[in-house]
């Protein structure tokens, strides 16, 4: 049974080199399973800029919804998997449906949490019975004041909510700031 490492931190922390770097210590056989999607040329630049980081040794797969039908098959073929990150994939999921965040009904902001929910848990309960290391990147998002339009909040509210839901089922837990990274469980 492979185990799940959650990393966390804020925004340019150093979270995925030291994602990367945990991967690389503990096997050969890597994947990587990327959420963003190529938006605009901004994030072509930062795919390509972590495409070129990681090297050869992985096997990228583009994955920005539905991860839970992918990851047992590529867990079970990888010694470590590393999934970067989620708070993209909750943004994908938030976007992938057009609603007016700013005006949806409280009913429809908890059926996309629901939805957002059972596809991480999913996710957590499939890496606890699979072969492969579920290397889970995050970010911290809740640590400052709280947002001024409705959309920022309810997706912090998602992030922070799926954040201590990974944490409670990872057998490892890090916090990386200013790329030191701090393992907190």
């Amino acid at each position: 049974m492979g185990k799940i490492i959650f990393i966390t931190g804020g925004a340019r922390s150093g979270k995925s080199t030291f994602a990367e770097k945990y991967c690389k210590d503990g096997g050969e056989n890597l994947a990587y399973i990327a959420t963003s999607e190529i938006l605009d040329i901004e994030m072509k630049d930062r795919i390509q800029k972590h495409r070129s980081q990681r090297g050869d040794q992985w096997t990228t797969y583009e994955r920005s919804i539905f991860l839970e039908k992918y990851v047992h098959d590529i867990l079970e073929n990888h010694d470590y998997v590393l999934l970067d990150c989620i708070t993209m994939y909750i943004s994908n999921i938030m976007f992938s449906q057009k609603y007016d965040y700013e005006d949806i009904s409280m009913d429809i902001v908890n059926l996309i949490e629901n939805e957002i929910k059972t596809s991480i848990e999913e996710i957590l309960e499939i890496a606890k019975k699979a072969k492969g290391n579920l290397v889970i990147v995050s970010n911290e998002i809740g640590m400052g004041i709280v947002p001024d339009n409705r959309l920022s909040r309810i997706y912090r509210d998602y992030v922070g909510r799926v954040n201590q839901t990974c944490a409670q089922q990872a057998d490892e837990v890090y916090l990386v700031v200013s790329s030191i990274p701090v393992k907190i469980k």
